[in-house]
């Protein structure tokens, strides 16, 4: 045991410790089955089952803003800006 270090706070090091040691081993089995998960099969990679479809029948319907030329032309000012390349 290390002289300079209490009893309580050897104690809270081990307790630390053992809590890593299980975290980083929950977590790599959790990876190691969801890597297995994906890749198996012949088929088609599977989809996220949380996630909305963002495109096609079932997502959202598309949203398109009609500008005018005005607004085309600050929009690619501020553009111009952002890249620096701004010219006078």
């Amino acid at each position: 045991m290390l002289p300079s270090v209490s009893l309580l706070q050897q104690i809270g090091l081990a307790i630390l410790l053992a809590v890593t040691v299980v975290w980083a081993a929950s977590l790599a089995r959790i990876a190691r089955r969801t890597r297995f998960e994906v890749t198996s099969g012949p088929g088609p990679r599977p989809t996220l089952g949380a996630v909305p479809r963002q495109t096609g029948p079932a997502g959202p319907p598309s949203e398109r803003v009609e500008l005018s030329a005005a607004e085309r032309e600050a929009f690619a000012g501020l553009v111009r800006q952002w890249d620096g390349r701004e010219r006078h």
